[in-house]
């Protein structure tokens, strides 16, 4: 796409979702950094991601995670929501916090401990219908960590059983997203630890199960770009868990440790249409800020990943298709790489002003006084952080 213009189009209509425990206090398994301003409740989690979608135009909607943004009245928060200029997005489950999940949740051997973890997915297709969810994530921490400490096929068909539950009570205009992980806190067996796990299971149940992809989830060295590829081709994408490693499930900031790979899925995805209109692959962001201001981190997050999706719609698509019939293996490199290294930084820049923004979403979230603002105001209470 060559037209400045026609790029400019497709990344005015970009949505990008941020996560509400992205705002909240978070750390490793060693500490975890308390900060001035951070949210307290779930509203003042939504008032903060309003924050990164009034300086960037493009994160309107803000994902939740049950319990942690429990609350007594779920259509009140989305009202909350809406007031603040934004909405709520998907709706993320949690069956790894509690002592019974120890040896597994829908896949525990224990079948009381199974509908317990059965019970909390369907409440949370519930809360879906009070807040107008189209999204519910599913990752299960289930697995195991010794050969023989139970057995993995009738695991899959307890997975198979709880997924087939809950797609039942979707509706319509619901869909759940399957996400994978290739090991922790189970270190011999995860149930579902790859694309092709989720992938199976979504085909199998039908058009409401799609696998979402947390860029953050792989072995050293996985070609992310080929998983994107086929699973747009299948139609079966429905959408990432944007995130950077550098070892393993790190959850750093995208286009942090590989701007190239974020560059090279954005690709991919405008090559097979999941950037299309009404494609519905959702673009949500899944990371912990531990030792950088949140919503600082929001908003350079969002930056990135318009910078890699600005990169892709570059990508000369003539070119790079008259290279690669004609086997001119580095002319097509070299129309790749041209894309790569354009600085499209003066676009968005100029992109942003159209809209009406300052071209500087950074400078401008630190010009606005909201942090001073909000850290005063926060100073009292119990800072929310993880499992809260």
């Amino acid at each position: 796409m060559n037209d400045t213009s026609a790029v400019k189009d497709a990344l005015r209509r970009q949505q990008i979702e941020t996560p509400s425990w992205a705002y909240g206090n978070s750390g490793t398994r060693f500490k975890v950094f308390a900060q001035r301003g951070v949210p307290r409740t779930p509203q003042e989690k939504i008032d903060d991601a309003a924050q990164v979608h009034r300086f960037t135009g493009v994160a309107p909607s803000v994902a939740v995670h049950i319990p942690w943004d429990k609350v007594d009245d779920y259509a009140a928060l989305a009202a909350h929501a809406e007031e603040c200029g934004v909405r709520i997005g998907a709706v993320n489950t949690n069956v790894f916090q509690d002592d019974d999940y120890m040896l597994g949740s829908v896949t525990n051997p224990d079948a009381a401990v199974r509908r317990k973890a059965l019970d909390h997915l369907l409440e949370a297709v519930d809360i879906m219908d009070l807040t107008g969810s189209r999204d519910l994530k599913l990752w299960f921490s289930d697995g195991t960590n010794y050969p023989g400490q139970d057995d993995i096929r009738t695991r899959q068909d307890r997975m198979a059983e709880a997924l087939a539950a809950v797609y039942e009570r979707l509706g319509d205009d619901q869909r759940f997203l399957l996400e994978y992980k290739l090991f922790e806190p189970a270190f011999y067996m995860t149930d579902v630890p790859d694309w092709g796990t989720s992938y199976a299971h979504c085909v199998k149940l039908g058009p409401k199960a799609q696998v979402v992809v947390d860029t953050g989830h792989h072995a050293p060295g996985t070609n992310i770009e080929f998983i994107v590829a086929f699973l747009l081709r299948e139609g079966k994408l429905g959408g990432f868990d944007f995130n950077s490693r550098f070892y393993a499930d790190d959850d750093l900031m995208v286009g942090s440790a590989d701007p190239f790979q974020l560059f090279r899925i954005m690709y991919e995805v405008v090559r097979g249409g999941g950037y299309d209109a009404g494609a519905g692959v959702a673009f949500m962001l899944d990371q912990c800020h531990n030792i950088e201001p949140k919503i600082q981190g929001q908003i350079r997050s969002v930056m990135n990943v318009q910078e890699a999706t600005a990169k892709a719609l570059l990508v000369d698509a003539d070119a790079l298709r008259a290279a690669q019939q004609s086997g001119d293996v580095l002319e097509a490199n070299a129309v790749f790489m041209d894309a790569y290294n354009t600085d499209v930084r003066p676009l968005l820049a100029e992109l942003r002003e159209e809209m009406g923004l300052h071209p500087d979403p950074v400078a401008a979230y630190k010009a606005s006084g909201y942090f001073e603002r909000v850290a005063e105001e926060r100073k009292d209470g119990q800072a929310a952080g993880w499992g809260a």
